[in-house]
C-alpha cells in the first residue's frame, strides 16, 4: 500500500468512527418516550426489586440514565 492509500483508509475510518460516536450519543440522550402506561407497567415489574426501583421508573429518564441505574444496581453488592 502507498503512503497515499494508508491516509484515506485511516480518514475513512476516523469518519465512520465519528458518525457512529455521534448516533450513539444521540441514541443514548433521546428523551424518554415511554407512555403513562409503560412506566406504571415498568413500575409493577420493578416492584421486586424494591420500591426505589419502581419509582425510578415513574421517572422521565434517559436511556443512559437507566442504563446508569441497571449498572448500579448490578454492582451493588447484594447476593442476588
Amino acid at each position: 500500500m502507498s503512503k497515499n492509500d494508508k491516509s484515506v483508509m485511516y480518514g475513512i475510518l476516523v469518519i465512520l468512527v465519528a458518525v457512529v460516536g455521534i448516533g450513539a450519543y444521540a441514541m443514548m440522550t433521546q428523551p424518554d418516550t415511554r407512555s403513562a402506561g409503560e412506566h406504571i407497567g415498568d413500575a409493577v415489574s420493578a416492584l421486586d426489586e424494591g420500591v426505589d426501583d419502581a419509582a425510578r421508573q415513574l421517572e422521565d429518564r434517559t436511556p443512559a440514565e437507566r442504563m446508569a441505574d441497571e449498572y448500579e444496581d448490578a454492582t451493588d453488592g447484594s447476593p442476588e
